[in-house]
């Protein structure tokens, strides 16, 4: 069995990444970081909005940014390696399984959520079932691709008999698995026949 993975930095919003690449970009491009005026005119968003985002990226520690001082924002990782793409390949249902839709596209995810020696591909939840662990409708997961994980870990286990995905904690009974929601109004349920896809390592929050 596989130890769990710790990763010891905070999950951006899906805004944040994109202000974080884009940090990364113009850094590339310029050989200096954006103004906070740059960024918003890029995301047509208020100054006031890009300095929150700024500052919670710095409380997850995907930057950092020197008070007072203009043109000092940087990743902490190097700016050429600070995201990476990796495929969003559809939906997962976060509720009642459904099945997943395959449809890979690229996205953005800052490099410092993956540890190396791995495969790893994103799914957009749907549904509230895992909303105790921080996992919300619209969120964005990041998996990492592996056939098994620790009782308790969440997972994406495919049901062959029903032909579809879902996203629970996973834990083993004698002749069957427990997929688990972390939603107190849902109930846990029990398949005989569980193959899992990939362990979540990591969210991409929903813009609200």
């Amino acid at each position: 069995m596989q130890k769990k993975s710790t990763i010891n930095i905070g999950n951006p919003s899906k805004r944040q990444a994109e202000i974080l690449n884009f940090a990364r970009e113009y850094r590339r491009e310029n050989g200096y970081s954006p103004a906070l005026v740059e960024i918003a005119k890029h995301f047509n968003i208020s100054i006031p909005t890009v300095h929150e985002h700024i500052s919670h990226l710095r409380e997850k520690n995907l930057l950092t940014a020197e008070r007072g001082k203009k043109r000092s924002i940087q990743s902490l990782r190097d700016h050429k390696s600070s995201v990476v793409e990796i495929p969003l390949m559809g939906l997962i249902a976060a509720g009642g399984p459904i099945e997943a839709i395959r449809d890979p596209k690229p996205i953005e995810v800052p490099s410092a959520m993956l540890p190396p020696g791995a495969d790893y591909y994103a799914l957009k939840v749907s549904g509230v079932s895992m909303i105790e662990e921080g996992i919300s409708d619209g969120d964005i997961v990041i998996v990492r691709d592996q056939p098994t994980v620790d009782d308790g870990e969440k997972a994406v286990a495919y049901m062959p008999d029903r032909n579809e995905v879902t996203l629970k904690k996973i834990y083993r009974e004698k002749n069957r698995i427990k997929l688990v929601p972390a939603n107190k109004t849902m109930k846990p349920f029990y398949e005989t026949h569980v193959l899992i896809q990939g362990k979540v390592i990591g969210v991409l929050r929903k813009e609200v």
